[in-house]
């Protein structure tokens, strides 16, 4: 560890600063990028990766993953929990393990904003379902949840629930209707690590809930993503699906028993096969091999003790950024719901005209204050997802990329650029817009 701790301390001699941190410490305003996000890291996270590398007893998903799995179950109040190559594939494999839990069968319908990022709309067409789409409100740009219980049929299953920006909608609306219409509420919480409702994480609310950890979201792994759950069967058979498969449900340690978890490892498990097998070449179902490397729940581990930090911070500068903002007429942020605590993902940004938008992004970005669009707009729009309705149908959504976009409030991000920040916004002239 002498040796990894002398080798990153001769980059940090010879860059100034540590070249992984997404915003460098020795900021120079108009010089230097303003990122909107990236890994809150610092030598205890490298110094993990290269040791697990390097003297750690796996390097597939092992022990550090299973680890990280308990620690992020038990810090997020839930009994269970998988961790997967990406949130994506967190997405992908709840929803599959969901359909296979409760039988739903093709064409059963989920509901889902039209707004937000493909991955949350992409695994239920994948896995056969039928996504219904709803429109979103302005006032906080989450789904309409007053149009939402006139999209319940007799096949609805579930609605798939992302905050904004991690920054919740009114949940007792939706929960009540969940409740009155006997449908799960499932939680895409990429976005929205550390969200609380009354007190309590949106995921309580959920019978599943996905998490990503890629470099832009609240920890980071590299990628990597975590579906929980109170429910140790629906983890299991997620477990299958990201493993290949698998009937085996073993996991670090236990693999290396020679009778397994179970007991009976080597044994007459295949119908069609008189003889001895061994479990953990019993596939029960058609998976995907989306595992994560040990490393990564090792960083993960690190990362999570500093999440309580994190959320602070991301509190602490949308709130700081946004009053920036809001100083330039036309321009509005949104606020969080009073019994909301957001972990922000950014600061939502709406002007009154596409002419704002497109002159205000640009001069932030001429600036070198990155900017991103909320997400995908409209979800119709685009060609890989046009034919699943009419765009046209959800007219508030079709305003989005118009009036709506984002900038940060990582941690990554100083002081010194949010004063940089406000120079910037303040030298923003929108008077002949």
């Amino acid at each position: 560890m002498k040796q990894i701790q002398d080798f990153l301390q001769s980059i940090a001699d010879e860059e100034g600063l540590y070249p992984y941190l997404a915003n460098k410490k020795n900021f120079v305003a108009g010089e230097s990028p303003v990122y909107y996000s990236g890994p809150y890291w610092d030598n205890r996270e490298v110094e993990t990766i290269i040791h697990s590398f390097l003297k750690g007893k796996w390097l597939a998903s092992g022990e550090e993953v299973n680890k990280f799995e308990r620690s992020f179950s038990k810090k997020f109040g839930k009994k269970y929990s998988l961790m997967v190559n990406s949130g994506s594939s967190a997405n992908l494999v709840m929803i599959a393990a969901l359909k296979k839990k409760y039988g739903w069968q093709d064409g059963d319908e989920i509901i889902v904003s039209c707004v937000g990022f493909p991955t949350t709309i992409a695994p239920i067409v994948q896995n056969g379902l039928k996504p219904v789409f709803v429109d979103i409100d302005f006032s906080d740009l989450n789904w309409d949840v007053n149009e939402i219980e006139d999209k319940i049929t007799t096949r609805t299953k579930a609605l798939f629930s992302s905050p904004v920006l991690g920054n919740p909608y009114n949940f007792d609306i939706v929960l009540d209707i969940c409740e009155r219409n006997k449908i799960f509420l499932v939680a895409d919480n990429c976005d929205s690590l550390g969200s609380k409702w009354e007190g309590n994480y949106l995921t309580d609310h959920a019978i599943a809930a996905s998490c990503s950890f890629y470099p832009a979201h609240h920890i980071c792994t590299g990628e990597g993503g975590m579906i929980s759950s109170d429910d140790e069967e629906l983890i299991n058979i997620a477990r299958s699906f990201a493993w290949w498969g698998r009937d085996c449900y073993c996991v670090g340690q236990q693999n290396l028993l020679s009778c397994g978890t179970c007991g009976k490892r080597f044994d007459k498990w295949i119908e069609k096969y008189d003889g001895i097998i061994d479990h953990k070449y019993v596939y029960s179902i058609m998976g995907y091999n989306l595992k994560p490397m040990d490393f990564q729940g090792a960083v993960g581990s690190v990362q999570l003790e500093k999440q309580d930090e994190i959320h602070q911070l991301r509190r602490e500068n949308k709130k700081a950024i946004q009053d920036h903002f809001e100083k330039i007429p036309g321009v509005r942020s949104v606020n969080e719901h009073e019994k909301a605590e957001t972990s922000w993902f950014g600061v939502p940004i709406i002007c009154n005209s596409v002419e704002i938008k497109n002159s205000l992004t640009q001069h932030l970005e001429k600036n070198k204050i990155q900017t991103r669009n909320y997400f995908a707009g409209n979800i119709l729009m685009h060609p890989g997802y046009s034919h699943l309705d009419y765009y046209k149908n959800y007219p508030n959504a079709c305003k989005v990329l118009d009036l709506v976009f984002f900038v940060g409030c990582s941690p990554t991000i100083t002081k010194e650029m949010i004063e940089y920040i406000g120079t910037i916004t303040k030298s923003f002239n929108n008077e002949s817009i």
